[in-house]
């Protein structure tokens, strides 16, 4: 049996909560949030235990913790979550910058725990398919890949831009999908209804002729998350919402045969499995680093009108 905690009980909390108390083999020892009524609220729920204090929740011998917390916290929260000796989930991004993300993985290292980072799209199964299709080469090779995740402003979101809210999903995604690391990013954006940038076009360079495109947005009245993966021999089409994969070449136009699947889902039972085999995760603590390092050089590339390299 494993033993689980969950820091942090707002909209995404909440689903950790849920689910992990859904699942076998696992007991959701305790949840900590500085709400006290909600907390207690949702222990009750959930036949578990409350906490204002996570330190308290720390102190339950727990094998793994989920880290849903503001993510100008996540460095603090995520090494005393390790400290304490347990396996940790960062909600994406894994920090607020590439210093304190270094300082999770380090500390992770020091301590030998896991450090996965919720980059809850790779667990989605249409882009598992698509990587699948990717892979065979069906395709031919993919020497484009563009998104688009635009949508209604949430008013919850106060602490950052568009581009580490949603722009760092596609921008792992298309890494991910690639297999490989962005090189040079150039962006434009601006602030119309938000204190941060709340619409935002990022061009990514992987190695000399590989491209990526994100296009996303806080305007747009209506929710669309979709990609497009072209490749010389055919090209993808993939929606994140309906979790299908379509595939058009000279001769055929094909829709591939997915399960569909809650991705919060699949991750946490990936990441339980991987607490249980004492096997490092999927995306990686270096993975959401990179995403982070992306959107980072993104944010100072339409603040500063100029291309960054990114090392």
């Amino acid at each position: 049996m494993i033993r689980v905690g969950v820091i942090g009980a707002g909209a995404m909390g909440k689903n950790h909560i849920r689910i992990y108390s859904e699942m076998t083999n696992v007991e959701l020892a305790g949840i900590s949030d500085i709400d006290k009524d909600l907390v207690e609220e949702l222990a009750q729920e959930y036949n578990t235990k409350s906490f204002t204090d996570y330190n308290e929740l720390l102190k339950m011998d727990l094998d793994a913790i989920s880290i849903v917390v503001p993510t100008k916290m996540h460095k603090v929260v995520a090494i005393e979550c390790i400290r304490s000796g347990a396996n940790v989930l960062v909600e994406k991004p894994i920090s607020d910058s590439v210093e304190n993300a270094q300082a999770i993985i380090d500390a992770a290292k020091e301590n030998d725990k896991i450090v996965m980072v919720g980059h809850i799209e790779r667990f989605n199964p249409a882009v598992i398919k698509l990587k699948e299709i990717i892979d065979s080469g069906l395709l031919g090779k993919i020497v484009s890949i563009s998104t688009t995740r635009v949508g209604p402003y949430n008013p919850r979101i106060r602490d950052v831009g568009v581009i580490l809210d949603i722009g760092v999903h596609d921008i792992d995604i298309i890494s991910y999908l690639y297999g490989k690391s962005v090189n040079q990013t150039y962006t434009v954006a601006g602030a119309d209804i938000h204190s941060f940038e709340d619409h935002a076009t990022i061009h990514m360079r992987f190695d000399h002729e590989l491209s990526g495109l994100v296009e996303v947005n806080w305007l747009t009245p209506h929710k669309v998350r979709n990609l497009t993966a072209l490749g010389v021999e055919g090209v993808a089409y993939l929606d994140y919402i309906d979790q299908t994969v379509e595939l058009h070449d000279s001769g055929w136009v094909r829709k591939a045969k997915i399960e569909q699947k809650e991705p919060l889902r699949n991750e946490l039972e990936y990441f339980v499995d991987c607490v249980k085999e004492g096997k490092q995760a999927n995306p990686s603590g270096e993975d959401g680093m990179h995403a982070l390092k992306v959107s980072l050089a993104a944010i100072r590339s339409y603040k500063e009108e100029k291309l960054i390299q990114i090392e």
